[in-house]
């Protein structure tokens, strides 16, 4: 700020430096006993004790307002009044007030009132001609925070809060009705107009009440409290602390037309939990609990409340507060949450026997899905500036995580069908995240070279996507005769070597180390799970081609289930198909028919041929038994084939994913719950073995 100063005074800022060597220049040296010094001299540039500013009071708060607030934006803005009822908030937790009000008016005031203690109003022992209340509202640094015998815990450590609002607001008016008396004092850009005002006597009243005023000078005219806003910041101080009512009101033209209601009263009994469930209504949870708790009695010294549910159709988000100040930006606290998490989980993988699957699990992926509220009491904390985003306690992490770890640890085992759920769920979180790093690594790879497609596709002709096909097959067989009846033009021919991996049971290693997947993938050429981009994908068919008997449909069964756990976008947009290869041929003389089927074979026999005809009746063993023409004309032939679209009812996801769940997933014993269902629906016609 001096040099700055000085560069003023002297036009240009290099003046500072070129003037001395040029002065120096231009006059003869002085002789030595001569030489005297002065107050002074124009070597100097004009830089000396008179330039050197002391800011007095709440002037720095005012000539930097970035320092103390973050800036001068609506945000910013808003600050003014966390600092204001962080005070009121501070009463609340140390037991002497039990509600805080909050009033909008028309005019830009807001007016934050309690049924607390009262700022002191008695002459302060270092400044006897002032009292108490004008030392703290005018001065920096001065407050009751700094003894922790005062407050055990409390939001304001720097002694700054409530000044600062004072220092940036067009006029602030001060009310303490302590001891049955009634004191007032007004304050203009932190400077009283008047000394301390005794009014009276009132009995039935004690606290300290503030209405003030943002500057526009600072702000901006058009500055202004956010309704909305106010009331979202009055109701989160609600359900940190529930030994305290909010009580909210404001104009009603200036909530008209919102969601907003003019009056309210906030009081959370269940705290966190009922945050927490208000944020996520209408979501769908992993496990249908939310798992919350506190250790200590609220707002004192090591106490923490948390809060924390896994949803799976929305993003995670976790909001978080050191002895009710919000932290935007996390910090220790943060960290032993999600370790204490973490810990938890993977123990009880541990105890079902499971700790392989669990293996890859970070901490990241337990919060990505998961709304999570987190609040701790503790004193003296220590924040990354004035405006508190970040909590830098170190002790926090571990107080956080000896509170949590045992509970979640008990919240696991009370439930363990729901647990295995929630772990199956983390798990499929953490394998998303390895794929999709495998998958940027691979683009990487392959950005650089040519994309070299699968050894044994066969790719059509057709550059374009549009009108071409490609036919899933098993084995090379099968292949082979695909190869010759295909149309070259537009069809394309991946054999796959017999069943591929359940992907529903497999693990993220495995996946990745399978090359038939790997191939498949790569022919289409579009990527996987949040990778997927239909603009990529190569065919505008994707047609599962396997042979009519049960192994054929095991094998559609894998491919299905593969597409829609990773590719479910691919079935949403109508383009993986089924195709319907004849398990009989029927000939008799020159009359050739195709049965896709035992029923359908019994239907042919009695409306196509006479009763009395000996009809040659062949099974084909698989497609690669067919001759080429024959399965071009029964399966492959746009004019003359079946193709059955693979699609999913419409508002019923969730029972398809029980079902790919039930029958793919890793639990034997739920196939086997399922087999003992259907066994009664079972009949030697339905079994091909």
């Amino acid at each position: 700020m001096a040099k700055s100063a000085a560069s003023k005074k002297s036009g240009k800022q290099n003046d500072l430096f070129a003037a001395p060597a040029r002065q120096a220049a231009a006059r003869p040296a002085p002789k030595e006993s001569a030489r005297k010094p002065s107050k002074a001299s124009a070597g100097d540039g004009g830089y000396s004790a008179k330039d050197i500013e002391v800011l007095e009071g709440l002037e720095p708060v005012r000539r930097r307002p970035g320092m103390y607030i973050g800036g001068t934006d609506e945000k910013a803005l808003h600050h003014l009044f966390a600092e204001v009822i962080d005070n009121s908030m501070d009463e609340a937790l140390a037991g002497h007030a039990d509600w805080i009000e909050v009033e909008l008016d028309t005019d830009g005031f807001l007016t934050v009132n309690d049924n607390g203690r009262g700022i002191p109003v008695d002459p302060h022992p270092k400044f006897k001609n002032k009292s108490a209340l004008e030392v703290i509202m005018c001065t920096l640094h001065a407050g009751g925070k700094f003894d922790s015998n005062v407050y055990e815990t409390s939001g304001g450590l720097h002694g700054v809060g409530v000044s600062v609002a004072n220092a940036l607001s067009e006029r602030l008016e001060v009310e303490v009705a302590r001891e049955q008396q009634l004191y007032k004092m007004v304050f203009e850009r932190g400077k009283p107009k008047g000394k301390l005002e005794k009014l009276g006597r009132v009995p039935n009243r004690r606290g300290t009440k503030i209405r003030f005023k943002p500057d526009a000078d600072i702000f901006g005219k058009k500055a202004a409290f956010d309704p909305a806003r106010v009331f979202k910041m009055a109701r989160s101080k609600a359900y940190l602390y529930g030994g305290v009512e909010i009580r909210w009101s404001c104009d009603p033209s200036l909530v008209e037309g919102t969601d907003i209601p003019p009056q309210a009263t906030f009081h959370f009994a269940n705290g966190l939990a009922d945050y927490l469930r208000a944020n996520l209504e209408g979501a769908t949870f992993v496990h249908p609990d939310i798992f919350s708790g506190a250790s200590g009695k609220s707002g004192k010294h090591g106490s923490v409340e948390w809060a924390v549910a896994w949803t799976a159709d929305a993003d995670g988000f976790t909001n978080s507060y050191c002895n009710t100040i919000p932290t935007p930006d996390g910090g220790t606290h943060e960290s032993g949450l999600r370790s204490a998490l973490l810990r938890g989980l993977k123990d009880h993988a541990a105890r079902i026997g499971q700790e392989k699957r669990v293996a890859p699990v970070t901490s990241e992926d337990i919060m990505v899905g998961s709304g999570s509220m987190l609040s701790v009491y503790i004193r003296e904390p220590e924040f990354q500036g004035q405006t508190k985003d970040r909590l830098a306690t170190a002790a926090a992490q571990k107080i956080v995580e000896g509170a949590i770890k045992d509970p979640f640890d008990h919240w696991l085992s009370g439930n363990p069908l729901q647990a295995n759920k929630l772990l199956d769920f983390v798990i499929e979180r953490a394998e998303d995240r390895l794929r999709r790093r495998q998958e940027k690594d691979h683009a990487r790879k392959t950005a650089v070279r040519k994309l070299r497609l699968p050894g044994k596709l066969a790719d059509c002709s057709n550059t374009a996507e549009q009108g071409s096909e490609l036919f899933i097959v098993e084995g090379d067989s099968a292949g082979g005769s695909a190869k010759q009846a295909r149309d070259r033009r537009t069809q394309a021919v991946l054999p796959l070597r017999g069943k591929i991996l359940n992907v529903a049971s497999a693990g993220k290693d495995k996946l990745a180390q399978n090359q038939q997947l790997a191939d498949l993938i790569q022919a289409l050429g579009c990527g996987t799970g949040t990778h997927f981009s239909e603009a990529d994908l190569r065919y505008e068919k994707i047609i599962i081609m396997t042979d009519a008997d049960v192994d054929g449909a095991h094998i559609a069964s894998l491919l299905i289930t593969f597409f829609y756990r990773q590719m479910p976008k691919l079935i949403d947009l109508g383009r993986l198909y089924l195709a319907v290869p004849p398990l009989f041929r029927l000939q008799h003389g020159g009359k050739i028919f195709y049965a896709r089927n035992d029923a359908h074979k019994d239907h042919l026999l009695k409306t196509e041929f006479n009763a009395n005809a000996k009809v040659e009746v062949s099974r084909f063993k698989g497609l690669g038994e067919m001759m080429a023409a024959q399965l071009k004309e029964t399966t492959m032939d746009p004019s003359k084939r079946t193709l059955l679209k693979v699609t999913l009812s419409e508002g019923d996801e969730k029972a398809t994913a029980s079902s790919v769940e039930r029958l793919m997933g890793n639990k034997a014993e739920a196939r086997f719950e399922f087999i003992q269902e259907k066994a009664e629906f079972a009949s030697e016609e339905l079994l091909d073995v």
